[in-house]
């Protein structure tokens, strides 16, 4: 570990979000002389002589100047989020006073901390691995209960505790097939391999498991990508609209209006759905059109669920039928979408059972509530049970790959049997590859770049 990221010293960074128009602002310390630099510039009671986890209130001065009145909280490690010193500043949310308290405790001893170093400092200090340093961003990132409910359950250990109890079993039979490395002249095995086969065999079950919770765990983490894809002016931008509950997209009789995508999403019982408006699909001569097109096109490759929308005054049913082979071409899940319904007779319904519609009026906002209903069941996450180990990071998904890789040669191994020398480089790969979840294999290049993507004061 370099220098640079085990630093001793003592850093500082305002914890709460700048620029919000909130009353209070929050700035922390964390280091050996946290309590030390503080005192310096706080006139109340003696910081060094308070016990841990108490609150105290006091001024902070420059000299005889009154700063601010605040509130202090200490946290005398190693009872503390970094395991260090940590100290608190509740002061009055206004960007002047930050900007001075900062400056002040620069001056006496500390430096501008750097994004995610508390929370780096927690995992280098033994109160976070890995993986729950990341659900720790992840968690400030959520915006929806699904995705809420997976970054706590990580940053409380479900996943690391799993993974933990995998390397204890696979380290097990590493040590006695590293004894037999020891005595090799003798040709004696101290790992019974019928009891590695199945150790390895259950462990590999339990990493492909993992490996395909990704899929729903990460859709569940960024939110479900869904296309709002038809012709040119059937109502795309208005369902949009309806949806959003908000005038986000321009609404106009003329076709080809939205030459470009338009994005934003919102929260349908927990699940984030990410809704994209498109271009409408048509031959056109317009080039910056056809170019809205084919990313219409791009886009609907790349969504979890498309929302395929038709105007009954304007298709007739063999086109509405090519269209919906069209779609179904692209073997992604897709919703029908019927609109104008407010405006067809009975009869003209009958045309469409087959098809499964759902049926709207964009402009009037009926059937908006069946068709939440309907993007629910589509993308099936119900009866997901969030409490349960998911992967929602792709760095995780890539290091779990190369641990099934691992074992998958060691099983080879095992049923074609090579030397034990070649079962335990492949035994050491796996578990290379376990400890690299976790942080207990780990370069300053890794730690870098996952903490330098945290804010800062986190």
């Amino acid at each position: 570990m370099s220098t640079e990221l085990i630093s001793q010293d003592t850093i500082v960074a305002l914890a709460t979000s700048p620029g919000v128009n909130g009353a209070i602002a929050v700035i922390r310390l964390s280091g050996s002389k946290a309590i030390e630099i503080t005192n310096g510039i706080f006139k109340g009671k003696d910081l060094s002589m308070q016990p841990s986890h108490t609150i105290h209130f006091g001024t902070v001065r420059d000299g005889e100047e009154v700063i601010d009145e605040v509130l202090v909280s200490l946290f005398v490690g190693p009872n503390s989020y970094t395991k260090e010193d940590v100290v608190e500043i509740s002061t009055h949310n206004s960007n002047y006073i930050i900007e001075r308290l900062i400056g002040l405790l620069i001056k006496q001893g500390a430096r501008a901390a750097r994004a995610g170093e508390f929370t780096l400092r927690a995992f280098l200090n033994g109160g976070l691995d890995l993986s729950q340093a990341e659900a720790v961003a992840d968690l400030i990132a959520s915006n929806s209960a699904a995705s809420h409910q997976i970054a706590m359950q990580q940053m409380r250990g479900g996943f690391s505790n799993q993974l933990r109890q995998l390397r204890e079993d696979l380290v097990h039979f590493a040590s006695l097939i590293e004894l037999e490395l020891d005595f090799s002249e003798e040709d004696v095995e101290f790992a019974n391999r019928n009891q590695l086969r199945t150790l390895v065999t259950n462990i590999d079950q339990i990493v492909r498991k993992l490996i395909a919770s990704f899929e729903q765990g990460n859709v569940l983490k960024n939110g479900v990508p869904v296309v709002i894809a038809g012709k040119p002016n059937v109502g795309k931008s208005t369902l949009l609209n309806a949806l959003l509950n908000e005038e986000r997209a321009i609404v106009s009789d003329i076709a080809g209006t939205t030459r470009d995508t338009i994005e934003d999403e919102i929260n349908i019982h927990g699940i984030t759905f990410r809704f994209i408006d498109t271009a409408g699909i048509r031959d056109t001569a317009d080039v910056i059109e056809a170019k809205g097109v084919e990313r219409t096109r791009e886009k609907m490759k790349q969504a979890r669920l498309i929302i395929y929308l038709f105007d009954p005054t304007q298709d007739r049913m063999d086109a509405v039928r090519q269209q919906i082979t069209d779609v179904e071409d692209l073997r992604i899940p897709f919703v029908t979408l019927i609109n104008k319904s407010d405006l067809l007779t009975e009869a003209q319904r009958l045309e469409y059972t087959d098809l499964k519609p759902v049926y709207i009026s964009a402009k009037e906002q009926i059937g908006i509530e069946e068709l939440k209903d309907e993007l629910l069941a589509q993308v099936n996450l119900a009866h997901i049970n969030t409490d349960d180990v998911m992967v929602t990071n792709i760095r995780h998904v890539e290091a779990l790959q190369k641990t099934a890789d691992a074992l998958h040669r060691v099983l080879n191994g095992i049923d074609n049997p090579v030397t034990s020398d070649f079962l335990a480089m492949d035994i050491r790969q796996a578990l290379h590859h376990l400890g690299e979840i976790t942080g207990t294999v780990t370069t300053d290049d890794l730690l870098e770049n996952i903490f330098s993507k945290f804010c800062i004061g986190k």
